[in-house]
């Protein structure tokens, strides 16, 4: 269709079909004052706010609602436009509360802001105004709903882009009001984002509450740390303390929106086990010292294992939180010191095709890509908790139409419409693929001698086929799996079939920089191969090294069997531990621990899944003696007399990092063909499902006080065994019992709780909590008897 000519004050515009006044003026950079329009929700047109004189009409029309049609003349300015607004903005004032100075939206409040320009300094209204009682939405969301000028955009947000209806319209006419429809918390993992769209302080952050005024605020923008969307921030700091985090928009990453997790994990930044000046055991007992008495024991420690043992008995390990220019540095300590052991993939435990990977596991393409896609395969992926911003994403793909299925051991209530789904025990996913292969290319499966395709399988590969726009996704529990490389390869060989892309949603937030900065035991810095292929993480710690190097390591909670990584760090003769927080565990192994800081103080890179280079600067003061992790590994890379760390800024080591990048030559993985034959007939037994819980993914995220409490409020306690009733009733289990989980040498005593969302012959126990920390593998062979 044909562009239409428009003019707006005067102003010609071209504006596309089935647009809006306030599309087109926005566009145009002439504001036009709204409260309910939000360009990224649905029309409503019930705040009025935006009325405007159209030529020709006999009254002022709302600009979200009015489309836009050929010679058509619009007035912002005009005294009819002015009257209409103004009449609005004294109806809107009859019941809100003269609250201004006690209320945390104040100086940012879009009420306050437009009754300056728009109200009067009178009004024709003397009656009382009305109060209405407030909600309460659980740990994170503040409520005054007396302020509540019932715009909707709260629930339209949580209908439409959040996907989960928590609140809604209740009542009529002078008594409606917003509310929850019965009376519990609000439970979405993104529920944060109404905060910022509220125009006015009815729904504030509960934990900033009464801490920080606007104007008090210093604002600079930042990267989340959590996971793998690298979603856009601004954080708000006070005298050099975080204040609050809110959304930065950026259309390609993230839109407007970031999760819970990356909005309230600050509150774990100034917990009472941060890390305040470096420590040294001697004769067994811990000691604050100076950094350069902690830097000249951690390099003699280290010297010395490699002169004792040889440099081969040295291993460095990563959180995949870590920045690019810290696993770049982390890694150049390691192999300066001769060892080829260095990695980040702490809870993996099959890389078997590592070196059949590509230059970094990634998406693939551009998170905004992800909505215009046909059909999405997910394999072993809970995307609303791992990676929420990709699930609204996919979300908004799922209501234009896109089949999504779903391959998984734990039937998870997705925000988007699931049109197939297989829910089966870790021990039979890697067959569900292979049937799905079969279903797509029977020759291609003939090898395998499988007899038979399951009518989930056949489905799932039909809903692929032909798509013009395709999607692999392979989730968490696909590349935890003790199977994860014939994953990998199954997942591939479907993607190949059906023309679709591949995709690995990472774990952490800088997976991909890891990759690309060479902190993998078999590659360098740019992707270049290693003649001596080091050991990877679940390696180095099931053959024990007499000597680590660990950053932003807590080792009984980030690793995929947590029991051998406590043991493991216990036998080494010399442990580093480069950490944001006090851990007993981390106390119990180390030797020398350096305190290091977060993102939000420190300048560094991280890589998001989509293979953006998002660079970011400290933001707050330094914690105490805390310093950037790249400053400390630069520091100790001269203490250990190695070449090359004379670096001045987080920017020159970047800079060396993709330097080396571009020299290399594009990277053409080998073909790995893995023996299938041990995943796809297993023996029947009771498998754990050791999923990591939302907010349990990292240090800070753990020491967030109000995510722990959310957590709680959505889910109960983490600490349990989940069973289907059909797994529980052939153990004569039931319901409440406590049960002894016995695993590999370990066990936990744990009660039990019944959950038909778990796959029969599974057991659903969280792995990244305490309560959990003594048993073996994410991934294994559990038993299960009643205490």
């Amino acid at each position: 269709m044909a562009d239409i000519e428009i003019e707006i004050d005067g102003q010609k515009l071209t504006a596309k079909p089935n647009q809006t006044v306030i599309q087109v003026a926005d566009e145009a950079d002439i504001y036009i004052p709204r409260f309910c329009y939000h360009k990224h929700l649905s029309i409503p047109a019930n705040c009025r706010m935006c009325l405007v004189e159209v030529e020709k009409s006999p009254k002022a029309l709302p600009a979200c609602a009015t489309p836009v049609m050929q010679g058509m003349k619009v007035f912002t300015r005009s005294q009819k436009t002015l009257a209409a607004q103004r009449a609005v903005m004294e109806f809107l004032l009859i019941n809100h509360p003269l609250d201004c100075p006690i209320c945390d939206q104040g100086g940012e409040c879009e009420l306050q802001d437009l009754s300056m320009g728009y109200g009067t300094p009178f009004s024709h209204y003397d009656e009382c105004k009305r109060a209405v009682a407030d909600e309460n939405l659980g740990p994170l969301i503040a409520t005054e709903m007396t302020r509540c000028i019932l715009c909707t955009r709260c629930i339209r947000f949580g209908d439409e882009i959040a996907g989960m209806r928590e609140l809604g319209m209740t009542f009529r006419g002078e008594h409606e009001e917003v509310s929850t429809f019965v009376e519990q918390a609000v439970k979405s993992e993104v529920s944060g984002n109404i905060i910022d769209i509220c125009p006015v302080g009815a729904l504030t952050s509960k934990p900033y509450r009464f801490t920080a005024r606007a104007w008090e605020l210093d604002q600079a923008p930042s990267v989340a740390a959590h996971d793998c969307v690298g979603s856009n921030l601004n954080i708000h700091t006070r005298y050099g303390k975080v204040m609050r985090v809110v959304a930065r928009e950026n259309e390609l990453v993230n839109q407007t929106w970031i999760s819970d997790r990356d909005r309230f994990s600050y509150a774990g930044l100034y917990h009472a086990d941060r890390l305040e000046e470096p420590m040294v055991k001697e004769e067994g007992v811990w000691r604050a010292v100076e950094w350069q008495r902690a830097f000249e024991v951690a390099a003699a420690g280290l010297q010395a294992v490699t002169a004792e043992y040889g440099a081969d008995r040295l291993g460095g390990l990563a959180s995949p939180n870590s920045t690019l220019e810290e696993f770049y540095l982390l890694q150049k300590i390691i192999r300066g010191l001769g060892s080829p052991h260095v990695d980040y993939r702490l809870r993996e435990t099959d890389v078997q095709d590592q070196e059949a990977m590509p230059l970094f596991p990634g998406l693939g393409m551009a998170f905004s890509e992800l909505e215009h896609v046909d059909a999405f395969l997910l394999i072993g992926s809970n995307l609303r908790h791992e990676q929420p911003a990709a699930a609204l994403r996919v979300r908004k793909a799922g209501l234009k139409g896109a089949s999504i299925s779903v391959v998984n051991s734990i039937d998870h209530d997705f925000n988007f419409p699931v049109a197939a789904k297989k829910i089966v025990s870790p021990q039979h996913l890697v067959r569900v693929l292979a049937e799905v292969v079969q279903a797509l290319d029977e020759s291609a499966a003939r090898e395998w001698n499988m007899q038979g395709t399951d009518k989930e399988a056949i489905q799932i590969a039909r809903l692929l086929q032909g798509k013009q726009k395709a999607v692999v996704l392979l989730g968490a529990l696909a590349l935890q799996h003790p199977h994860a490389s014939a994953i990998r390869f199954l997942a591939q060989k479907i993607a190949a079939l059906t023309g679709a892309k591949l995709g690995f949603m990472t774990m952490g937030a800088n997976s991909a920089g890891a990759w690309l900065a060479g902190a993998v035991p078999h590659r360098h810095a740019g992707g270049s191969a290693i003649n001596h292929t080091g050991l990877d993480a679940y390696a180095m710690l099931s053959k024990p090294r007499k000597g680590y190097v660990l950053l932003n390591v807590e080792p009984d909670l980030d690793c995929a069997n947590a029991l051998m990584a406590e043991e493991a760090l216990k036998q080494a003769r010399f442990v580093v531990a480069l950490s944001q927080f006090r851990n007993p565990v981390l106390e119990a192994c180390a030797h020398v621990i350096l305190p290091v800081t977060p993102f939000t103080e420190t300048a560094g890179t991280f890589v998001n899944a989509a293979g953006d280079w998002q660079s970011f600067n400290g933001v707050a003061r330094a914690y105490a003696e805390a310093r950037p992790g790249w400053k400390v590994l630069r520091v100790l890379g001269n203490f250990l007399h190695l070449d090359g760390f004379d670096y001045e800024s987080s920017e020159e080591v970047k800079r060396e990092v993709r330097m080396i990048a571009e020299k290399m030559p594009a990277l053409v993985p080998p073909v790995y063909q893995p023996d299938l034959s041990a995943a796809l007939e297993p023996v029947p037994k009771l498998v754990r499902v050791g999923e990591v819980p939302l907010y349990a993914v990292d240090g800070l995220v753990r020491r967030s006080r109000p995510l722990q409490e959310a957590q709680e409020a959505m889910s109960g306690s983490l600490a349990c065994v989940r069973l289907h009733p059909e797994t529980a009733g052939q153990l004569k289990l039931l319901e409440g019992e406590r049960v002894r989980v016995k695993q590999q040498s370990a066990s936990a005593e744990l009660p039990l709780r019944l959950d038909a969302r778990v796959a029969p012959g599974a057991a659903w126990v969280a792995a990244g909590i305490p309560a959990t920390r003594g048993l073996g593998d994410m991934m294994g062979e559990v038993e299960l008897e009643k205490v």
